[in-house]
Protein backbone atom coordinates (compact mmCIF):
# COMPACT_ATOMS: atom_id res chain seq x y z
CA UNK A 1 0.00 0.00 0.00
CA UNK A 2 1.36 3.25 -0.96
CA UNK A 3 0.56 6.10 1.62
CA UNK A 4 0.56 9.63 0.57
CA UNK A 5 1.45 11.33 3.90
CA UNK A 6 0.22 15.00 2.97
CA UNK A 7 -1.86 15.60 -0.17
CA UNK A 8 -4.11 18.40 -0.19
CA UNK A 9 -4.01 18.42 3.69
CA UNK A 10 -5.20 14.37 4.02
CA UNK A 11 -3.51 11.28 3.96
CA UNK A 12 -4.70 9.22 1.47
CA UNK A 13 -3.42 5.58 -0.17
CA UNK A 14 -3.51 3.78 -3.07
CA UNK A 15 -3.30 -0.24 -3.23
CA UNK A 16 -0.67 -1.68 -5.01
CA UNK A 17 -3.26 -4.49 -6.16
CA UNK A 18 -5.13 -2.88 -8.43
CA UNK A 19 -5.10 -0.71 -11.91
CA UNK A 20 -5.84 2.53 -12.29
CA UNK A 21 -7.91 4.73 -15.05
CA UNK A 22 -5.77 7.65 -14.05
CA UNK A 23 -8.06 10.76 -16.01
CA UNK A 24 -11.18 9.92 -14.25
CA UNK A 25 -9.17 8.75 -10.93
CA UNK A 26 -10.96 4.77 -10.83
CA UNK A 27 -9.39 2.05 -9.43
CA UNK A 28 -10.20 -1.61 -10.94
CA UNK A 29 -9.82 -5.02 -9.30
CA UNK A 30 -10.89 -8.00 -10.86
CA UNK A 31 -13.84 -10.18 -9.35
CA UNK A 32 -15.92 -12.07 -9.67
CA UNK A 33 -17.48 -12.10 -12.41
CA UNK A 34 -15.97 -9.25 -14.01
CA UNK A 35 -13.70 -6.21 -12.63
CA UNK A 36 -14.58 -4.10 -9.67
CA UNK A 37 -14.62 0.23 -9.96
CA UNK A 38 -14.38 2.49 -7.45
CA UNK A 39 -12.74 6.01 -6.84
CA UNK A 40 -9.40 6.38 -5.12
CA UNK A 41 -8.80 8.23 -1.87
CA UNK A 42 -6.96 10.58 -3.71
CA UNK A 43 -10.01 11.80 -6.44
CA UNK A 44 -12.05 11.74 -3.50
CA UNK A 45 -10.11 14.28 -1.87
CA UNK A 46 -9.43 16.54 -5.19
CA UNK A 47 -13.30 16.21 -5.98
CA UNK A 48 -13.80 17.31 -2.14
CA UNK A 49 -15.79 13.76 -1.54
CA UNK A 50 -19.26 12.25 -2.83
CA UNK A 51 -22.74 13.85 -1.74
CA UNK A 52 -25.15 11.88 -4.14
CA UNK A 53 -24.61 9.85 -7.45
CA UNK A 54 -27.08 8.44 -10.46
CA UNK A 55 -26.85 6.14 -12.92
CA UNK A 56 -26.45 7.23 -16.19
CA UNK A 57 -27.53 3.74 -18.45
CA UNK A 58 -29.08 0.90 -17.22
CA UNK A 59 -27.89 -2.08 -14.54
CA UNK A 60 -26.78 -5.14 -17.00
CA UNK A 61 -26.45 -3.01 -19.65
CA UNK A 62 -23.58 -2.88 -22.14
CA UNK A 63 -21.17 -0.02 -22.62
CA UNK A 64 -18.23 0.83 -24.16
CA UNK A 65 -15.17 2.24 -23.02
CA UNK A 66 -15.54 6.22 -22.88
CA UNK A 67 -19.10 5.92 -21.59
CA UNK A 68 -20.34 8.12 -18.92
CA UNK A 69 -22.36 5.72 -16.58
CA UNK A 70 -22.33 7.78 -13.44
CA UNK A 71 -23.12 11.34 -12.51
CA UNK A 72 -21.82 12.13 -8.95
CA UNK A 73 -22.33 15.59 -6.97
CA UNK A 74 -19.22 16.18 -4.93
CA UNK A 75 -18.01 19.50 -4.41
CA UNK A 76 -18.09 19.21 -8.46
CA UNK A 77 -19.90 17.50 -10.75
CA UNK A 78 -18.42 14.69 -12.07
CA UNK A 79 -19.29 12.13 -14.76
CA UNK A 80 -17.27 9.20 -14.55
CA UNK A 81 -16.44 6.94 -17.61
CA UNK A 82 -16.23 3.54 -18.23
CA UNK A 83 -12.17 2.34 -18.71
CA UNK A 84 -12.89 -1.16 -19.77
CA UNK A 85 -16.13 -2.27 -22.25
CA UNK A 86 -18.85 -5.10 -21.16
CA UNK A 87 -21.67 -5.52 -19.11
CA UNK A 88 -22.12 -2.91 -15.96
CA UNK A 89 -23.64 -3.44 -12.99
CA UNK A 90 -23.64 -1.29 -10.42
CA UNK A 91 -23.35 -1.09 -6.32
CA UNK A 92 -26.95 -0.03 -5.19
CA UNK A 93 -25.62 0.33 -1.47
CA UNK A 94 -23.42 3.56 -2.55
CA UNK A 95 -26.13 5.06 -4.30
CA UNK A 96 -28.73 4.65 -1.33
CA UNK A 97 -25.77 6.22 1.16
CA UNK A 98 -22.99 7.52 -0.69
CA UNK A 99 -20.84 8.53 2.41
CA UNK A 100 -19.53 4.87 1.93
CA UNK A 101 -17.41 5.58 -1.11
CA UNK A 102 -15.31 7.91 1.26
CA UNK A 103 -15.58 5.63 4.25
CA UNK A 104 -14.22 2.92 2.22
CA UNK A 105 -13.25 3.44 -1.24
CA UNK A 106 -11.22 0.02 -1.42
CA UNK A 107 -13.90 -2.18 -0.01
CA UNK A 108 -17.51 -1.59 0.25
CA UNK A 109 -17.32 1.95 -1.14
CA UNK A 110 -16.83 0.35 -4.53
CA UNK A 111 -19.16 2.09 -7.73
CA UNK A 112 -19.61 -0.78 -10.30
CA UNK A 113 -18.78 -3.73 -11.94
CA UNK A 114 -18.28 -4.34 -15.43
CA UNK A 115 -18.28 -8.32 -17.47
CA UNK A 116 -16.28 -7.99 -20.31
CA UNK A 117 -16.28 -10.02 -22.89
CA UNK A 118 -12.79 -11.10 -22.73
CA UNK A 119 -10.47 -12.13 -19.47
CA UNK A 120 -10.63 -9.45 -17.09
CA UNK A 121 -6.38 -9.49 -17.49
CA UNK A 122 -6.54 -8.62 -21.47
CA UNK A 123 -9.29 -6.08 -20.81
CA UNK A 124 -7.06 -3.73 -18.23
CA UNK A 125 -4.21 -3.97 -20.14
CA UNK A 126 -4.36 0.20 -21.16
CA UNK A 127 -5.08 0.81 -17.26
CA UNK A 128 -2.27 2.18 -15.06
CA UNK A 129 -0.27 0.69 -12.41
CA UNK A 130 0.10 2.01 -8.64
CA UNK A 131 3.62 3.67 -9.28
CA UNK A 132 2.47 4.84 -12.75
CA UNK A 133 -0.69 6.31 -11.18
CA UNK A 134 1.28 8.05 -8.25
CA UNK A 135 3.77 9.56 -10.62
CA UNK A 136 0.97 11.04 -12.59
CA UNK A 137 -0.72 12.48 -8.99
CA UNK A 138 2.40 14.79 -8.94
CA UNK A 139 1.10 16.69 -11.16
CA UNK A 140 -2.17 17.46 -9.06
CA UNK A 141 -3.13 20.38 -6.25
CA UNK A 142 -3.12 17.20 -4.10
CA UNK A 143 0.73 17.41 -4.50
CA UNK A 144 1.38 21.21 -4.71
CA UNK A 145 -1.00 22.11 -2.03
CA UNK A 146 -0.08 19.09 0.81
CA UNK A 147 -1.35 21.40 3.82
CA UNK A 148 -4.50 21.77 2.07
CA UNK A 149 -4.09 25.50 1.97
CA UNK A 150 -7.31 27.22 0.69
CA UNK A 151 -7.33 30.27 -0.76
CA UNK A 152 -4.66 31.82 -3.31
CA UNK A 153 -2.82 29.05 -3.70
CA UNK A 154 -3.02 28.34 -7.68
CA UNK A 155 -1.28 29.84 -10.08
CA UNK A 156 -4.34 31.89 -11.63
CA UNK A 157 -5.78 33.22 -7.96
CA UNK A 158 -1.81 34.01 -6.88
CA UNK A 159 -1.73 36.36 -10.08
CA UNK A 160 -4.96 37.88 -9.74
CA UNK A 161 -4.28 38.45 -5.48
CA UNK A 162 -1.01 39.86 -6.90
CA UNK A 163 -2.41 42.41 -9.42
CA UNK A 164 -5.08 43.42 -6.88
CA UNK A 165 -1.94 44.49 -4.50
CA UNK A 166 -0.12 46.00 -7.13
CA UNK A 167 -3.27 48.23 -7.84
CA UNK A 168 -3.30 52.28 -7.19
CA UNK A 169 -7.21 53.17 -6.19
Amino acid sequence: MAVIEKFLGKQVMIPEDRVYAPASGLWGKAGSPGIVFGLTEPALVLAGGAKSLDWLVDDGQAVHIGKAVVCMITAKILFIETPVEGVIAFNQAVKEAPSRIAEDPYGDGWIFTITPEEKPCSATTSLSDWSSYLEGLKRTDGFKNPEGVTGGVSGICKAVYSGIREQKL
